[in-house]
C-alpha cells in the first residue's frame, strides 16, 4: 500500500489507551496504524499527542446576518479558528443567523451561504420552534440535520422575522413526538424561562448592576426544573434527547438517574464552566456572560467528578460570538449572553484536565471527539481507527503560552481568556488527511471542508 502520509513516532491516542506508533492516510481515511509505515509525505509528531481532532457538539456560525448580524462570526473565521483550535467537525446550531434553520429552505440556505467557506466539516442541527410543528421537522430529516435543538429558556427577538424562538410546553411536547419518528437527538437549552425572566427583571429594577448579580438571577433551580421537564417528556414521548452546557452538577445527576431509568439522555457541558467561577466574572468582565451562567467553585468541581466518572458525555465549546459593542454595556444585564470559545477548547481542556487534573488520554479523547460522533451519528469522525476520517489534532504538551487578542482567527477579537497562559499548544490539524494548520505555517487558505448529511 502507498499512503499519501504518515504522522510518526507520536502518542497516539486510541481505543483502549495510548501507544507511540505511526498512523497513515490514504484518500482522506486512516489506513494503517502501526510501526515504520511509509507515506508519500512523513509528518514528525515526536514528543506530541496525536488526538482525533475535536467533535465541538455545539458551536454557534452566523453564516447569514439578514441584514441584522452580518458582522458577526461567518464561516470563513469561524472555521479557521477551529482549524487553529485542533477542531475538525463542529455541530451548528440553528441559531443565530437569520432566517434561523427551521424547514427545508433555510436549511438549503444556510447550505448555499457556506460553499467554498469551510474549513471543518460541519453538521448542522435543526431548530424545534413554536412555529415549524406543521412540516418543517420532516423537511429538516430529509435535508439531513443530525439533530434539533430547543431553548425552554427565553430567546431570539421578536421583531426580527425569522429569528429563533423558545418552546412553550405544547410545542415541546408536539416537537419531540415529531422528533422521535425521525431517530434522531433533540438537544435542549433548559432554564425556567418564567422564572428567570421575572428574577432577572427584579434584580434590575432593584439596581442589580454586576455579573454576580446576573448570576443570582438565575439560580440553580431554574437549570434542574427544566432538566427534570424535558426529561419528562423525553420519557413519554421516546424522543431521544441530549442536556445542553450543564452548569451545575444537580443537572448532571437527574440525567445519570434518567438514564438509569431507560431513558435515552446525555448531557454536555464547556470549557468556560470548568474554568472560571462567578466570583471571578466581574473582574474579566461581560466576556464571561452566558446562559446558563458561569457558578460557584462548588458547582464546578461536581461538573469535573461527573467529567471524570461518565455522568457528562462531552465537552462542547458553545461558541456564542457577537460584536464588541453588544458586550460593551453599562449594566452586564444588558450584554449580549454567549461565551466566544472555539479556538481553545482543546488546547484548555488538556492543559485543565489531563495536565492539572490527570485525566486519561483515553477519556480526553472520548468526551472532546468520540462521544459527540456517536451522540450525532457522525460515524465517520472521533476515533483513530482505520477506515475512519483522517482528522487528527496534533498537542505540544508542557508548552504554556500566554493568549493574545491577535491570535484569535475571530472576527471579533472576543475572549475571556486573553490574557491567560495556556499550559500546552496545538501545532496541527489534520482534516481527512490534508494539514489545516500549522503552528509554522498559521491557517492555511484552502476550505477543505463539508457539510455532512446524516
Amino acid at each position: 500500500m502507498t499512503n499519501d502520509c504518515v504522522i510518526r513516532h507520536g502518542t497516539v491516542i486510541l481505543e483502549g489507551g495510548e501507544v507511540i506508533c505511526d498512523v497513515a492516510v490514504k484518500d482522506g481515511k486512516i489506513s494503517q496504524i502501526g510501526q515504520d509505515l511509509a507515506g508519500a509525505e512523513t509528518i514528525d509528531a515526536s514528543g506530541l499527542v496525536v488526538s482525533p481532532g475535536m467533535v465541538d457538539g455545539h458551536a454557534h456560525i452566523t453564516s447569514m446576518g439578514g441584514g441584522y448580524r452580518d458582522e458577526w462570526e461567518g464561516y470563513e473565521t469561524g472555521t479557521a479558528a477551529c482549524a487553529k483550535g485542533g477542531i475538525t467537525t463542529i455541530v451548528e446550531m440553528p441559531l443565530n443567523q437569520i432566517p434561523s434553520t427551521t424547514d427545508g429552505s433555510s436549511l438549503q440556505a444556510k447550505y448555499d451561504s457556506g460553499k467554498n467557506q469551510l474549513r471543518v466539516d460541519d453538521a448542522s442541527l435543526g431548530g424545534l420552534v413554536p412555529f415549524n410543528l406543521g412540516g418543517g421537522i420532516q423537511e429538516l430529516d430529509e435535508g439531513g440535520v443530525c439533530g434539533y435543538k430547543c431553548f425552554l429558556a427565553t430567546c431570539g427577538d421578536r421583531s426580527i422575522e425569522g429569528d429563533f424562538q423558545n418552546v412553550d410546553d405544547y410545542s415541546l411536547y408536539e416537537g419531540m413526538r415529531q422528533i422521535a419518528k425521525t431517530g434522531k437527538v433533540l438537544s435542549i437549552h433548559c432554564e425556567n424561562a418564567a422564572v428567570t425572566d421575572t428574577l432577572g427583571e427584579r434584580a434590575v429594577a432593584a439596581g442589580a448592576h454586576t455579573l454576580k448579580e446576573f448570576v443570582e438571577s438565575r439560580p440553580v433551580l431554574t437549570e434542574v426544573e427544566a432538566v427534570r421537564r424535558a426529561i419528562f417528556f423525553a420519557k413519554v414521548t421516546g424522543c431521544r434527547i441530549n442536556i445542553c452546557h450543564c452548569t451545575c452538577f444537580e443537572a448532571v445527576e437527574e440525567v445519570i438517574r434518567a438514564r438509569e431509568e431507560g431513558v435515552d439522555v446525555t448531557c454536555e457541558t464547556c470549557p468556560h464552566y470548568l474554568y472560571f467561577t462567578t466570583d471571578e466574572l466581574d473582574a474579566i468582565g461581560a466576556t464571561t456572560k452566558c446562559t446558563p451562567p458561569i457558578r460557584d467553585k462548588a458547582e464546578q468541581e461536581g461538573l469535573w467528578r461527573h467529567l471524570f466518572d461518565g455522568g457528562l458525555s462531552m465537552v462542547v465549546s458553545d461558541h456564542s460570538p457577537c460584536t464588541p459593542d453588544l458586550k460593551d454595556k453599562a449594566n452586564p444585564f444588558d450584554a449580549w449572553g454567549g461565551v466566544s470559545s472555539i479556538q481553545t477548547c482543546m488546547d484548555v481542556m488538556f492543559d485543565e484536565g489531563v495536565q492539572k487534573r490527570g485525566m486519561s488520554l483515553e477519556r480526553f479523547a472520548q468526551v472532546m471527539a468520540a462521544d459527540a460522533a456517536d451522540r450525532f451519528g457522525l460515524t465517520q469522525k472521533g476515533r483513530i481507527t482505520v477506515g475512519k476520517d483522517a482528522d487528527l489534532c496534533l498537542i505540544k504538551p508542557n508548552s504554556p503560552h500566554t493568549l493574545k487578542a491577535e491570535d484569535l482567527e475571530y472576527r471579533n477579537k472576543i475572549s475571556p481568556w486573553i490574557g491567560r497562559t495556556i499550559g500546552c499548544q496545538v501545532v496541527r490539524t489534520i482534516l481527512r488527511g490534508t494539514t489545516t494548520y500549522s503552528l509554522e505555517g498559521g491557517v492555511t487558505s484552502s476550505h477543505d471542508g463539508t457539510f455532512i448529511l446524516v
